[in-house]
């Protein structure tokens, strides 16, 4: 694919170089030496089994529409508001803690973000790679730690967001505050817009998947004892960690952080950071993002585990392909700069990079 190098000033005394790999032009059938309009997507770079996560640049909102009524759910403001005052009291137990406990709350959390990130984003949503039966069942398991709904509706909501980002199609749409896109589109009931779009999406490779449709139907009794029921055992019965802190910390606590570390990346995220790859748009890149969430933003198909905006993608590629846990790696973030569309605007730069 043929690329070019795109030079510019950043100040006078200081210059950087940005490779942008461009799609290349094409002309006209009926002869005339005219270029077309080169499309946001090269057709032969989509892959054959999804279309419905890229984003859609003619959808807008019907303009004069009045604004729904907010409906609220209660029952789940009770309930996030019941997890977050436990955490709270949860953080207050952690000096008192076991050692051992520390460590499971760790490695708790590590695996639900994995079952988030690679899972449930990567794999399910965005199908960026293949994985084998082994990986598959370890990324359902540790979604279902995580409980941020089931892999099919976690997709579904994922791709419409993708496809209609920042419209009242959006679930958690940024431009309607902070709150709203980091834990208010929980809250209230979805815009008529998100159902609507959502209900059009070709969701067939979720369906055709027995493992996916294996969680949906048995989500109810796979939370209660993943996110909730072994995380309070485990501390409790094997190093003697009292039922309180077992709850309390090892439960309420680090189930609210992964909640946090993900609803940032559709808040934080959208609002501050640098955009390295098109100024333009609102997804950024965010430091403190990454290492909460394990999770690298703006490119939908760049590896996970980034930090620092420097991707671990590799490693993690090169450890699961020598056991054959994926049958079709991740591609390079070089190989993503060819399908991503360049709409107007140079990088941005990370804030310690521009001094």
């Amino acid at each position: 694919m043929p690329a070019h190098l795109l030079q510019e000033e950043i100040s006078s005394s200081y210059t950087t170089t940005t490779t942008i790999t461009a799609p290349p032009s094409r002309i006209l059938q009926n002869g005339g030496g005219k270029l077309e309009k080169p499309s946001l997507y090269l057709e032969e770079d989509i892959r054959p089994e999804i279309k419905d996560d890229i984003y859609d640049p003619t959808y807008k909102d019907p303009e004069g529409r009045p604004k729904p009524k907010v409906e609220y759910v209660w029952r789940n403001i009770i309930l996030m508001s019941l997890l977050h005052v436990g955490a709270l009291y949860g953080i207050t137990l952690i000096p008192t803690c076991k050692t051992y406990t520390w460590l499971w709350v760790f490695s708790y959390y590590l695996i639900s973000a994995v079952g988030i990130t690679a899972g449930a984003h990567r794999l399910w949503s965005h199908r960026t790679y293949k994985a084998r039966l082994p990986l598959r069942l370890f990324l359902i398991i540790a979604n279902t730690m995580a409980f941020q709904n089931d892999v099919y509706e976690w997709a579904r909501d994922h791709r419409a967001h993708h496809k209609f980002s920042e419209t009242d199609a959006d679930p958690h749409n940024s431009r309607r505050g902070f709150f709203f896109s980091h834990v208010g589109w929980l809250l209230v009931r979805k815009h008529p817009a998100v159902k609507e779009k959502g209900g059009l999406l070709d969701l067939s490779d979720l369906k055709a998947e027995k493992l996916v449709m294996f969680q949906r139907r048995y989500y109810k009794p796979g939370i209660l004892l993943m996110c909730f029921i072994l995380p309070t055992f485990v501390p409790w019965y094997f190093w003697g960690e009292t039922f309180l802190h077992s709850v309390c910390v090892a439960t309420l606590l680090r189930y609210a952080i992964v909640l946090n570390a993900t609803w940032l990346v559709n808040s934080a995220a959208h609002l501050y950071g640098y955009r390295p790859y098109d100024k333009n748009i609102s997804p950024r890149e965010n430091i403190l993002v990454s290492l909460g969430a394990a999770e690298r933003r703006v490119l939908p198909r760049v590896g996970e585990f980034t930090v620092c905006g420097v991707s671990k993608v590799l490693p993690l590629t090169e450890i699961l392909l020598r056991p054959g846990f994926l049958c079709f790696p991740p591609v390079q973030q070089s190989e993503l700069l060819i399908s991503e569309p360049q709409r107007g605007g140079l990088p941005q730069l990370p804030p310690l990079l521009s001094l």
